[in-house]
């Protein structure tokens, strides 16, 4: 009898995994959740995957089921791809750029992207509306080798600070703490930790690196990141002294600690605003922290004059299983579909055997 009902719930509990993994749609390049049960029904969220190193092909897809499935939105997610096959290092290709003509929020995962010119007057389109645009990781440096002839070349990281330093608030400036080697652990800003956002939100620890990033004056900073002496989260603060990008000077690593999140209201050349959060933390192992996750739900909410939950769930729909950063380390041979699952096994680099400075950012 007890295997009998045994039996009978793995069969239910199967089924009803079944129907959650049907309840999409997919194709070259492109994921979509219809959502429409929660506070989120009626609005579009995009979410961009497009990284070579820290698997936002992985992240963006388990974040768009949360959104969807747990709170109602519609969510696509579009990808970098080589005719449907996932393929992060593809910089010019995105799946279903149109969904971009009705996004009412989007969420970036991106790096050094140099979008075909239909793409990117799409995205430049849809800034202009005035949408809110959370960014994460690398997305400060989106864009980069857009041709200077363009009419989206202010877009490149390295052209006056482009997208990421006008919009989003910072580009890449530098790797702040040791890339591979000194982990991050938040420390909320105390001017700022009533709002909104940073409801539900604990001190978030991340595999990453803290970024160096200076946010301009009209941005409130709601985290900091504290870079830590190794790669686990009980780790002591570091006391290394740096001498900073912008004015040279000199001053330890975390004093004070280098901004990590933060939020902005940015005027737009169609004289409308976006609400921005970015936050440098962002890699697809730095989304098994349930704050991080919490953070940038709560983000999409806000962005779009939503009351933000006190304690939203932000539980992935399936076991969370990220690979680990590294350039090239992408699953092989995808598609989009692909991503709804459990995903396989993470690829995994070898540790770094020498603690020397790198030159990625």
């Amino acid at each position: 009898m007890k295997r009998t009902i045994a039996t009978i719930a793995a069969f239910f509990v199967c089924h009803l995994m079944a129907l959650a993994v049907e309840a999409f749609t997919s194709g070259p390049g492109w994921l979509s959740f219809e959502g429409g049960k929660g506070p989120g029904a009626s609005k579009h969220v995009v979410l961009m995957a497009g990284d070579e190193e820290y698997r936002s092909e992985e992240s963006m897809p388990m974040l768009a089921r949360i959104l969807s499935e747990r709170h109602g939105f519609k969510c696509t997610v579009i990808f970098s791809h080589d005719d449907g096959v996932i393929n992060p290092n593809s910089q010019k290709t995105m799946g279903k750029p149109e969904a971009l003509d009705s996004a009412d929020a989007l969420v970036l995962g991106l790096r050094f992207r140099n979008f075909e010119p239909a793409t990117m007057a799409k995205f430049d389109a849809a800034v202009k509306r005035g949408i809110p645009i959370i960014g994460t990781r690398t997305s400060t440096h989106a864009f980069g080798g857009i041709p200077k002839d363009s009419p989206y070349a202010n877009y490149n990281w390295n052209n006056q600070g482009g997208f990421g330093k006008n919009v989003l608030g910072e580009t890449w400036v530098s790797h702040w703490g040791h890339h591979k080697f000194e982990a991050t652990r938040t420390a909320v800003e105390a001017d700022n930790a009533s709002h909104p956002i940073l409801q539900g939100v604990g001190a978030i620890f991340g595999d990453t690196d803290v970024y160096e990033a200076h946010p301009p004056a009209d941005a409130k900073i709601l985290l900091r990141g504290l870079v830590l002496t190794g790669m686990k989260a009980d780790d002591q603060p570091s006391v290394v002294k740096k001498n900073r990008s912008n004015d040279k000077a000199e001053q330890g690593v975390n004093e004070p600690a280098m901004a990590v999140a933060w939020v902005r209201e940015v005027p737009n050349a169609s004289g409308s605003k976006n609400k921005i959060l970015c936050t440098t933390l962002g890699a697809a192992t730095d989304l098994s922290d349930e704050s991080l996750r919490r953070l940038l739900v709560n983000g999409v909410f806000w962005g779009l004059g939503l009351a933000v939950p006190w304690a939203a769930d932000v539980t992935p729909l399936v076991a969370w299983k990220p690979s680990h950063y590294s350039n090239n380390l992408f699953h092989p041979n995808f598609k989009a579909a692909d991503f709804v699952g459990v995903l396989p096994e993470p690829l995994t680099a070898a540790p770094p055997t020498a603690k020397k400075k790198p030159a990625v950012k």
